[in-house]
């Protein structure tokens, strides 16, 4: 599949699979200066990208693990959605959980974006639905376990 992309800062590398059996496309930091992300603390980071999407393809921001697990610096609304009808500059809404200051600079791996197939449902109202094992079990109704 082909994504059509505007580089937004000529100084930095294009969104790149770091291995070939990797999943998600690294997105750097496209600041001016470095910025700090202070202890429960979010940022909207510009990535120096803007893309144009297939019909039907949504790109996500996805948080990196190394991030989440060393510094406790995760994307926000992950993951975020980006909709094939948006032109603008992709930014990933970080947050950081940790106990100290996340200091960004620019060229900084700070996300992942990777590329899928979505579908618009078709919505059919009812007045109910039919039965199922679970019915209205919410919130860990399904239990904390697995039975051998």
């Amino acid at each position: 599949m082909k994504v059509i992309i505007k580089r937004l800062a000529a100084d930095l590398a294009l969104p790149h699979y770091a291995t070939l059996g990797a999943a998600g496309l690294d997105l750097l930091a496209t600041v001016d200066a470095d910025m700090e992300i202070a202890p429960g603390a979010r940022a909207a980071v510009p990535c120096g990208i803007a893309i144009e999407l297939p019909q039907g393809i949504e790109a996500q921001v996805r948080p990196r693990s190394g991030l989440a697990l060393n510094h406790g610096v995760t994307v926000l609304n992950a993951p975020g959605t980006i909709d094939s009808d948006y032109r603008g500059e992709i930014k990933a809404i970080l947050i950081n959980h940790g106990d100290k200051a996340f200091r960004i600079s620019r060229g900084m791996k700070i996300a992942q974006m990777v590329i899928a197939r979505h579908e618009q449902a078709e919505l059919v109202e009812a007045d109910a639905l039919s039965d199922s094992a679970r019915g209205a079990g919410g919130f860990g109704s399904t239990g904390m376990s697995v039975k051998p």
